[in-house]
């Protein structure tokens, strides 16, 4: 059962992620959705964990007017998939997609899911990481995980819970969820600690 006290809490998801809903959701968190467009630009130098807690921290700014008092709790997700000094965001295009794919196969790259919790009267950011490791992909099969998947939404174009996360990732070192796209047993750890503060 989940702990008494979220339960008197306004909890708002910030986020546009079918993904992130559904994994707050299967955590048993009580919460709503919103969703904005926000702009995803960084300043220069970041780099993959300073990305994703960067970006997250700046969708919690975004929403601070739907704070309308301090029981009001704004959660925020950003990830990044970080390969060789370079961010892979969502493929805007079939041709960048490819590109992208071409780049993680075979390789190991890092997941990164920066969070932010944030009140009337705390903010707290963390992120967590996850390293994933492909399998050398034939051009047939990210052809095929494309055309039928259209992974534009995603980050590194890929999802781990789809064909091309069953067939083509050999193994991950760390959070499954994380790299879905909401590291949720971290994420509902800091929860109840943020609301005992």
């Amino acid at each position: 059962m989940l702990p008494e006290i979220l339960q008197k809490y306004d909890i708002i998801l910030a986020s546009k992620s079918p993904r992130r809903q559904e994994l707050l959701n299967n955590a048993g968190i009580p919460f709503r959705v919103l969703s904005r467009d926000i702009d995803e630009s960084y300043p220069p130098g970041l780099e993959g964990r300073e990305i994703a807690v960067y970006l997250a921290g700046q969708k919690a700014e975004a929403f601070k007017d739907e704070m309308v008092d301090d029981n009001t709790i704004i959660i925020t997700a950003d990830t990044v998939v970080w390969h060789e000094g370079v961010n892979l965001g969502k493929p805007v295009d079939h041709a960048e997609a490819i590109k992208m794919l071409r780049r993680l196969s075979g390789k190991r790259h890092e997941v990164i899911t920066g969070v932010c919790i944030m009140n009337n009267l705390n903010k707290r950011s963390f992120f967590t990481s996850t390293l994933v490791h492909f399998k050398d992909l034939s051009e047939e099969e990210m052809l095929y995980y494309i055309e039928n998947y259209e992974p534009f939404d995603k980050a590194g174009a890929y999802g781990i819970q789809e064909w091309i996360g069953h067939i083509g990732i050999t193994r991950i070192e760390g959070s499954y969820f994380n790299v879905v796209g909401l590291p949720v047993q971290r994420l509902y750890e800091e929860l109840v600690e943020f609301v005992r503060e």
